[in-house]
């Protein structure tokens, strides 16, 4: 059974149509590569999935029921989760406190609790060995690299369980070892059974871990197909209009 399905989703403003009638599945322990110009419709696409946006029109299922979303906070009470691009890490606090941030662990009782912070890095440290990142709890994150800032982030979605997560540009402006790294996560979440959204204008990055790939042109799904039947040139041409649709 398909972890989301997607049927018909149509978002307007105003006289602005962002998405068309847009329909996809995903299935749990699945990479979806989501790609498209500027101004394609993914970026509102994965809003509205995440909550963010109700849909004008369409309906979407989770595991077989319906779903709707009012805010992102349901999304999140279903295991939906979303690693924005800009991350939205405090550069002051430690990884664990990032983590944790909205989230904290507390012990003792009444008015008397108090943050649990050696509770907070165990927690933390376990997830980052899970995910195999060399990220320690108590670093100060204005000290890490791209990679490890996304290491966080992903961290961050784990403690909810999720089942879903939408990563908007994981490997944009960092280098070439910190994105093998964050392709590396994003390999460990497909093989934990974590269905993952994609949205990359990187080709070599979706090829390498997505399982299929799905372009939006003006708003419209103009291709949806296995990874291993397509091709750069050929999701390039889909892109830019020169070819028409794939499927």
């Amino acid at each position: 059974m398909a972890i989301l399905e997607l049927e018909n989703i149509s978002k307007h403003f105003g006289a602005i149509q962002a998405v068309n009638d847009v329909s996809l599945t995903l299935e749990p322990g699945e990479v979806v590569g989501l790609m498209g110009d500027n101004g394609a419709g993914k970026s509102t696409l994965v809003k509205i999935i995440a909550g963010d946006f109700r849909p004008s029109h369409g309906a979407m299922r989770m595991e077989g029921r319906e779903l709707v979303l009012h805010k992102p906070i349901e999304a999140q009470q279903h295991g939906i989760e979303i690693v924005h691009q800009d991350l939205a890490l405090c550069d002051n606090l430690t990884a664990a406190a990032n983590v944790f941030l909205g989230r904290e662990m507390r012990r003792g009782a009444g008015p008397f609790r108090i943050l649990d912070y050696a509770s907070m890095y165990r927690r933390a440290g376990e997830i980052f060995t899970e995910l195999k990142s060399e990220t320690r709890p108590r670093d100060l994150v204005r000290q890490m690299s791209g990679g490890q800032r996304q290491a966080v982030a992903i961290a961050r979605t784990r403690l909810s369980q999720a089942k879903i997560i939408l990563m908007d540009e994981p490997t944009a402006a960092i280098s070439v070892r910190q994105v093998a790294e964050v392709l590396s996560l994003i390999q460990r979440l497909r093989d934990g059974g974590i269905a993952v959204v994609l949205i990359s204008h990187r080709m070599p990055d979706v090829f390498a871990v997505a399982d299929r790939i799905v372009v939006l042109r003006r708003g419209r799904k103009v291709a949806d197909k296995p990874v291993a039947r397509s091709s750069p040139e050929e999701i390039t041409g889909l892109i830019t209009g020169a070819i028409d649709n794939a499927f």
